[in-house]
């Protein structure tokens, strides 16, 4: 009777429940007193996420602390090879004999445009005469020359890359200081040695650096790697290709190199009008020294006026 009494009641319960809203307060009341049961339920799992946080986020700035210290390791080990880098990079220029190309006056400019003819390989850049470049001026990056400007506006200036096909430039074997002719075949990634004779002392690997021929570009600075050499007997001429060294297609920043536009007369005669006037120099300054190494002795005073 107890159980089919409480059933009906459950039931009638739960009806007006969902029908009419004369139970909300009486469940806002039964709600907070069975609030603090439900939190002492649920303390178990709040304690369990609770510790696995804390140890998950131990675990990770543990892990994250071993990477830290292992890349600081891997950039200490970078910057001693820079160093010995650096260093090779010295014996490297001596050897290329361009310690006094360290000298040159340059001026950093930056790509600002690319022409848009696949044939033409020429670009934009954002120094022009009001900066001082001129027709001509020698333009590299951090690793060979580029190419030389062909035409100058106010506030840009356009280069002529190394691999258009209208482009040569002169060159010599750093190995041997054998001179031939580089020109550009259109592929931003080959230059061609044109009239190099089949029995020339060139191979896989030499570095060609500029000549100084021609008072354009100034000499000792890379321009590019032979890759390929090919004989054939029945040519008179051997197949020479290389690549350049400068970066043409991801370069962005470069340097224009001022170089001495003098004519060998005008250094003769500058050089000597210096060395007379050094001369000159030379002479006033050991005049003074020579009158009084010629001026008459003090006579000697006698030990008797002495005394």
């Amino acid at each position: 009777m107890r159980l089919l009494v409480f059933t009906v009641l459950s039931a009638v319960l739960m009806v007006v429940d969902a029908r009419f809203t004369l139970l909300q307060p009486v469940r806002a009341q039964l709600g907070l007193i069975v609030e603090p049961v439900y939190w002492v339920g649920r303390l178990p799992v709040r304690l369990w996420d609770s510790a696995t946080q804390e140890l998950s986020t131990r675990n990770e700035l543990a892990a994250e602390n071993e990477k830290l210290k292992a890349e600081q390791l891997m950039m200490q080990r970078r910057l001693q090879k820079l160093a010995a880098l650096t260093e090779q990079n010295v014996r490297l220029r001596e050897l290329l004999n361009s310690a006094a190309l360290v000298d040159d006056e340059v001026l950093a400019t930056e790509l600002i445009g690319i022409d848009p003819n696949p044939f033409t390989h020429r670009i934009l850049i954002d120094k022009g005469k009001m900066d001082g470049v001129v027709l001509g001026q020698p333009v590299l990056d951090a690793r060979g020359l580029m190419g030389q400007v062909v035409e100058v506006m106010p506030y840009s200036s356009r280069v002529l890359l190394l691999t258009d096909t209208t482009h040569s430039i002169p060159i010599q074997v750093n190995r041997n200081g054998l001179r031939a002719i580089a020109s550009g075949t259109g592929n931003p990634e080959r230059l061609e040695l044109r009239h190099v004779a089949d029995t020339a002392d060139i191979k896989e690997g030499d570095l060609l650096v500029s000549s100084g021929l021609g008072q354009r570009f100034p000499a000792g600075y890379p321009v590019a790697m032979v890759t390929e050499v090919v004989h054939d007997s029945g040519q008179p001429f051997a197949i020479v290709r290389a690549v350049p060294t400068a970066m043409l297609n991801r370069t962005r920043y470069m340097l224009l190199v001022f170089t001495d536009t003098r004519s060998p007369e005008q250094r003769a005669t500058e050089s000597a009008q210096a060395q007379e006037a050094l001369d000159r120099e030379i002479r006033q300054q050991a005049q003074p020294a020579t009158q009084a190494a010629e001026a008459p002795a003090a006579p000697a005073i006698p030990p008797e006026a002495v005394q």
